[in-house]
């Protein structure tokens, strides 16, 4: 019960400290949502935001870049590094999408009506998509609750003991979505994003900083949350499953 209270005090904390997301709830199209990510991996949101502007100026429909060559592909989204395997993986993901498909359409429609352990399992049977991947289509586009992970949120996550110091990057998948609750999984996921990449650095972490620095079993020299305060989060809980 510790664990689950202290993160449910680092989720109050981090909207107290970040604010909600405002688009943490909105729903956004799975394609483009698949192929945003693909161009984001292993490169920064500004290269991959470029690249994928540039890919829709240049295909405006997903149908056109299955027409295009892969080189044609590759070229549009050069500015997100790794152009020729993100291209060969969107086009396979595209291709894929429109055989599985009813319509025949590229399209992830049919996606609805699947259970949460058979909608993941079809994304990872995409070549070039994993649990992160998975998560992110599935909690920001498909409405379903997921808890992605990526190198911010499982370097903090471990810092703050949510998952132990040995996990590894697949099971912490699995042990943050079961910890996280639904309410709180968009939220959490992009305030701890926030918090790596402004406070908690892979080198150098600037705990005086942190908003966060009395949950952390890293901060050195911190107290730790009292129970009084755990008992509160206790009852957050709570609430949070009535409003399930």
């Amino acid at each position: 019960m510790e664990k689950r209270a202290r993160m449910l005090k680092s989720a109050e904390i981090l909207e107290d400290a970040f604010g909600v997301p405002r688009w943490a709830h909105e729903l956004h199209d799975p394609v483009s949502t698949l192929v945003g990510t693909i161009l984001s991996q292993n490169t920064n949101d500004r290269n991959s935001s470029a690249a994928y502007n540039n890919l829709r100026k240049r295909f405006p429909k997903w149908e056109n870049v299955l027409s295009a060559s892969e080189k044609q592909v590759a070229n549009a989204i050069r500015s997100g590094g790794l152009p020729e395997m993100k291209a060969k993986r969107i086009r396979g993901a595209l291709k894929k999408i429109k055989a599985d498909s009813r319509t025949g359409r590229i399209s992830l429609d049919f996606l609805n009506g699947m259970n949460k352990d058979e909608v993941r399992d079809y994304l990872l049977s995409i070549g070039g998509i994993g649990p992160k991947t998975a998560a992110i289509i599935m909690l920001f586009s498909l409405g379903i609750p997921a808890f992605p992970l990526d190198t911010h949120v499982f370097r903090v996550s471990k810092r703050l003991g949510f998952i132990p110091e040995k996990t590894s990057y697949g099971k912490a998948h699995e042990l943050m979505d079961a910890l996280v609750p639904d309410a709180l999984k968009a939220s959490l996921h992009v305030n701890l994003i926030y918090l790596g990449r402004k406070t908690c650095h892979p080198k150098n972490p600037e705990c005086g900083k942190c908003p966060l620095a009395r949950m952390c079993k890293s901060a050195f020299g911190r107290k730790m949350f009292s129970t009084e305060e755990a008992l509160l989060c206790q009852k957050r809980e709570r609430r949070a499953r009535k409003e399930k």
